[in-house]
């Protein structure tokens, strides 16, 4: 079972692929460094309240729905 930040990663890049989107698009719009972002999508960061926050927005989802599967 993978842990709960690879997990994290998993679903950003499922949304963000579902949107259609770049990992440079998205920190575009959340306003986050792409280098960044990568790093979410490979489980190796341990992101903010404020930054799951920043990602839900910038992919136009609720927090909530964010953690839905």
């Amino acid at each position: 079972m993978p842990n709960i930040k690879a997990t994290f990663g998993i679903r950003i890049r499922e949304l963000r692929q579902a949107k259609g989107i770049s990992q440079e698009a998205l920190a575009d719009k959340a306003g986050l460094d792409r280098t960044y972002i990568s790093s979410i999508e490979r489980g190796k960061r341990n992101v903010s309240l404020e930054n799951i926050e920043r990602l839900a927005k910038a992919l136009k989802i609720s927090v909530r729905d964010f953690f839905k599967d």
